[in-house]
């Protein structure tokens, strides 16, 4: 797939850390005209000092005029990465009013936001685009401290669905990803104690967290013409974790 997106212009939320900075990279690879946005400066002028042809923009996407404001600044864009994601871990009886609503706002409404001005530039230009929403398997499978969490990423399935169905006879497709736990520099942290991370392995038929760059290739592939009668669904990337 060398230099399979000259030409395109990709948008990926999240992208100076973890799973979005690996995709931006790997788009960046393939040939794509990438923009990295995040609400990180320090992180996103490391990005643009080590690749200066990678555009960056720096916005919070929990705030909706400024996001936006944003998004419609970069013009039009062939492809969307919603990448950026929040999580603080809470049971379900001590999740609080202002966790619910900062996971909400991040992971379900800032994708309807980007993705609302993103899909209006494609249909205005005619362009078939492709709309990658990062999700997870707590959307599937309940997960202990994960109710907010959880919540919002089962929000996401749904809307993938939706946005599929009514953005399909546009010619743009809509996709979702649900990984596992994935070893960015966060998730080795979050599971470095072993028994923690057993508990999650012996979930898992494939005995392993999933590596970043199994997770962008799954991202690469429904960005891609390769996937042209893919549409609507949720991709687990999971090594079996949903179906045990």
């Amino acid at each position: 797939m060398v230099n399979y997106f000259d030409g395109k212009r990709i948008l990926v939320t999240g992208g100076c850390s973890g799973i979005g900075r690996e995709t931006v990279l790997e788009l960046w690879r393939l040939g794509a005209n990438v923009v990295a946005l995040s609400h990180q400066p320090d992180n996103l002028e490391l990005l643009n000092k080590q690749y200066p042809t990678i555009a960056t923009a720096c916005v919070d996407l929990s705030d909706w005029e400024k996001t936006k404001q944003a998004v419609d600044s970069l013009g039009i864009f062939h492809g969307l990465v919603n990448c950026a994601g929040f999580i603080k871990t809470e049971s379900f009886l001590e999740c609080s009013s202002e966790n619910f609503d900062c996971t909400m706002n991040v992971n379900v409404k800032a994708i309807l936001n980007v993705s609302q001005n993103v899909a209006r530039k494609m249909i205005d230009h005619g362009i078939k685009g492709s709309i990658v929403n990062i999700s997870s398997q707590a959307s599937k499978a309940a997960l202990k401290d994960h109710v907010a969490y959880a919540a919002s990423k089962g929000a996401v399935d749904s809307m993938t669905q939706v946005m599929a169905l009514e953005l399909g006879p546009h010619g743009i497709r809509v996709n979702a990803i649900n990984p596992t736990v994935v070893m960015t520099e966060l998730g080795r942290r979050a599971w470095a104690d072993p028994e923690k991370a057993q508990t999650m392995l012996s979930k898992i038929p494939l005995g392993r967290f999933a590596e970043i760059n199994e997770v962008v290739n799954a991202i690469t592939f429904l960005l891609s013409d390769k996937s042209s009668m893919i549409n609507g669904v949720q991709l687990p990337v999971d090594g079996g974790f949903l179906a045990t």
